[in-house]
C-alpha cells in the first residue's frame, strides 16, 4: 500500500493554536466567590451519587478530577469544597471568549465550552507569529474575563492539542513541524489526544507503548487492528494531521443522562426516570427543528460496568412518544438485571431536519 498521508513539509505549513482554559468550571466559582480562591474546589453534587464536573487545580494535587465519583473524591481530599454548577454563567463567559477568537479569525472550531481550535495562518490581524498571537489572545481572555487560558501552537490539531497542556496552567508551549516527529516519539500513547483507556491497552497487548513504536507498525497492520483509525495513528506517529479546523461543525448528537441516589433494579422505576431524560433531549430537536435517526440506550451498573443498546429508523423519530417506545423496547431486553443500575442515559444521533414523512420499519443495531 502506498503511504497515504503527506508529510508537513510537502505542503504550505500551517499554524493552529489549540486554546484550552484552565479548569474552567472551577476557575469561574473562584473567580465570582473570592472566598473560595486557593481552596480545593470542586463542581458537581457532593451527594453519595455525585460526580465532579471539574476540580480547581488545588484539588487536583489531591488526585481530584473530572468524571471522578464525589465519594471518591471527598475520602482523596477530606477538605474539598463542593460547589453546584451554574452551566448558564459558564455559557455566557464562553461566548465571551469566541469573540475574541472572532477578532483574529474567522476558522474557529469549539470543541467544548472551554476549547477551541484556531487556524491563524492567514488572520485578521495580519500577525505573522503565531506564538505572539496566542500570547496576546490568552491575555484578552484574563483582562475580559479574569481567567486564565492555557495554549498550544503547532502545525496540525493533534500537536497543538499536546502543546496545550505542557505548561499548564497559564502557559503556552509550541511544538515546530523540526521537532513534532521527535515529541511524538518520545510520547506514550496513553497520553496521545484520541487515544483512550481501551485503545491504550490493546495497543499495550501489541507491543505499541510509544510513539515511535506506533511508527514502527505498517499501515496494513494498524487498519486490521483498529479500523479506520489505523490510517489516523499511523499518520500521527509521525507527527501528520491533515484534518482542517472546521468553523462550521455540525453537531451529531444530543443526549441526556442521570445517576441515581439509589440503585435502579425494576422496570417501571428505570421507565419512570428515562421519561423526563426523553423529555430533555426532544426539547433541545423541537427548539433547533432537527430530529435523529438512531436512539442509543446507554445503562451503567454499580460497579461502573454499562452497556449500550440502539436502534434505528430510515425517516427518523417524529415524537417522544415514540422514542419512548423505542427506549422501552431496549429497556425491555435489559431485564431482569442482576445488578443494580446506578446511571441510565438517552442519546439521539444522525441529526437532520424535522421533515414528515413515512413510517419505516425499525433496525436493530448492537
Amino acid at each position: 500500500m502506498t503511504d497515504p498521508v503527506k508529510s508537513p513539509s510537502t505542503h504550505q505549513i500551517r499554524k493552529i493554536i489549540h486554546i484550552d482554559m484552565d479548569a474552567f468550571y472551577a476557575s469561574v466559582e473562584q473567580r465570582d466567590n473570592p472566598e473560595l480562591r486557593g481552596l480545593p474546589v470542586a463542581v458537581g453534587g457532593s451527594e453519595a451519587r455525585g460526580v465532579i464536573a471539574a476540580a480547581s487545580y488545588e484539588a487536583r494535587t489531591f488526585g481530584v478530577h473530572s468524571a471522578m465519583p464525589s465519594v471518591t473524591a471527598k475520602r482523596k481530599c477530606p477538605d474539598l469544597i463542593f460547589v453546584r454548577p451554574r452551566f448558564d454563567v459558564y455559557k455566557s463567559i464562553s461566548a465571551q471568549i469566541r469573540e475574541i477568537f472572532a477578532e483574529y479569525t474567522p476558522l474557529v472550531e469549539p470543541v467544548s465550552l472551554d476549547e477551541a481550535y484556531l487556524d491563524v495562518s492567514e488572520n485578521l490581524k495580519q500577525m505573522t507569529i503565531a506564538t505572539e498571537i496566542a500570547l496576546e489572545i490568552r491575555q484578552k481572555i484574563k483582562a475580559v474575563t479574569g481567567l486564565n487560558a492555557s495554549a498550544g501552537i503547532s502545525y496540525n490539531k493533534f500537536l497543538a492539542k499536546m502543546a496545550s497542556d505542557l505548561n499548564k496552567p497559564n502557559g503556552q508551549a509550541v511544538i515546530t513541524p523540526k521537532s513534532g516527529p521527535g515529541f511524538v516519539a518520545g510520547l506514550p500513547v496513553k497520553k496521545f489526544h484520541g487515544v483512550g483507556p481501551a485503545t491504550a491497552e490493546k495497543m499495550h497487548r501489541l507491543g505499541i507503548a510509544t510513539g515511535a513504536d506506533l511508527r514502527e507498525r505498517e499501515i496494513e497492520f494498524l487498519v486490521r487492528h483498529f479500523g479506520k483509525s489505523g490510517l489516523y495513528f499511523y499518520g500521527i506517529a509521525r507527527g501528520i494531521d491533515e484534518r482542517p479546523v472546521k468553523p462550521d461543525r455540525v453537531r451529531k448528537s444530543v443526549g441526556a443522562e442521570d445517576t441515581f441516589a439509589h440503585d435502579i433494579h425494576a422496570y417501571q422505576a428505570a421507565t419512570e426516570n428515562l421519561t423526563p431524560l426523553i423529555a430533555k433531549v426532544w426539547r433541545y430537536c423541537e427548539a433547533n427543528r432537527i430530529t435523529g435517526k438512531t436512539i442509543t440506550l446507554k445503562v451503567k451498573y454499580s460497579d461502573f460496568t454499562q452497556i449500550t443498546r440502539a436502534r434505528s429508523t430510515v425517516r427518523g423519530f417524529q415524537s417522544p412518544e415514540e422514542i419512548e417506545e423505542t427506549v422501552g423496547v431496549l429497556l425491555e431486553a435489559v431485564f431482569p438485571v442482576r445488578k443494580g443500575i446506578r446511571l441510565l442515559g438517552v442519546t439521539l444521533s444522525s441529526l437532520e431536519p424535522q421533515v414528515a414523512g413515512s413510517t419505516e420499519q425499525l433496525q436493530l443495531t448492537l
